[in-house]
């Protein structure tokens, strides 16, 4: 989609490649209705032109940007969303109210990433991040809803990838905006009722019971499909689902099997890595297997860190109620 300015995916939502990694990983969407916009996801700082390409081929104009919103503050969501600010002053940040200080002051949203990817890829990856004037946010409680013209978004608190997360719900179109929490399906990983979808457990926040649970929570809506930003809109949600919630409890056990092994990390790796790519050999037979062991390399480093964490947490939780038994 990388050259694209936008795909229409109907009922007035527009999707457009973010520019992130490579062509069909990350994208940002407009909702258009009556000539006032929604941006979901702002991408990175180089995503922003993208942006404001698809707004002019719309023949829409930076006055009808009214809202911006990133679903969790997660840089390839939220990166942009000084940048954007700034192109569309008329625009106001919508915002989960845990991810609030980070866009007035995104120090140590740098400073974390940079310790993880390093100053040279952090900035080939995120560009400039540009804070958001606290009179300009909005900060949007569980059940709270958004009015676009007459359209109504619906936002829910959704944890368990992170717990600033939340997931915006489209009456029009029946369809969730699910950020990280409905998982990840890159453009390359199947098309139609094939394609493939894995959760997505990065640090530090991931928490499988919060997750199973926002998952839940969104399929009671009844939806007829799923806006991802990794990548794109995905249907047969039922299935995926189902999907989603096999591997989370894999995960869960795999997690368990290694709490106390020395180089766990490594093991959470290669164990997340051969049980993917065999789900995705079995689901996907003609699939070029290599390719994605390439493509996914990132995230299964990401899931395991996340996974080991998280297991931490429980081991720690453990050594404190054994202790406090014992008094």
């Amino acid at each position: 989609m990388i050259g694209a300015k936008y795909t229409n995916l109907d009922d007035g939502i527009y999707c457009i490649d973010a520019r992130y990694i490579c062509r069909g990983n990350a994208c940002c969407y407009l909702i258009v209705e009556d000539c006032e916009v929604a941006i979901i996801e702002t991408g990175t700082a180089f995503s922003a032109k993208g942006i404001d390409e698809a707004l002019c081929s719309l023949g829409l104009n930076k006055e009808m940007v009214k809202y911006i919103i990133p679903t969790h503050v997660h840089l390839d969501h939220a990166g942009g969303a000084g940048i954007l600010m700034e192109k569309y002053p008329d625009a106001e940040l919508v915002i989960h109210p845990r991810g609030f200080r980070h866009m007035v002051d995104p120090a140590k949203l740098v400073a974390g990433s940079k310790a993880v990817y390093g100053e040279k890829k952090f900035n080939e990856l995120y560009g400039k991040i540009v804070p958001v004037a606290t009179s300009r946010i909005i900060k949007m409680k569980d059940r709270d809803l958004l009015y676009l013209k007459n359209r109504v978004l619906e936002f829910r608190d959704t944890p368990g990838h992170a717990d600033h997360h939340f997931c915006i719900w489209d009456q029009v179109s029946r369809g969730w905006f699910s950020g990280d929490t409905f998982g990840i399906s890159y453009e390359q990983m199947g098309v139609g009722s094939n394609r493939f979808i894995l959760p997505t457990t990065s640090p530090v926040q991931f928490d499988p019971d919060k997750l199973l649970n926002s998952i839940e929570l969104m399929m009671n809506y009844n939806p007829s499909q799923f806006f991802l930003t990794h990548f794109s809109v995905i249907k047969e949600p039922f299935e995926k689902a189902d999907m989603l919630r096999e591997q989370i409890e894999s995960y869960r056990r795999i997690a368990y099997d290694f709490r106390f092994s020395s180089n766990r990390k490594e093991k959470l790796f290669n164990k997340i890595k051969l049980m993917t790519l065999t789900s995705i050999a079995s689901r996907l037979p003609h699939h070029d297997i290599k390719l994605m062991e390439e493509l996914l390399d990132l995230d299964f480093s990401l899931n395991a860190q996340g996974l080991d964490i998280w297991i931490d947490k429980q081991n720690h939780i453990n050594i404190i109620n054994t202790n406090k038994n014992n008094l």
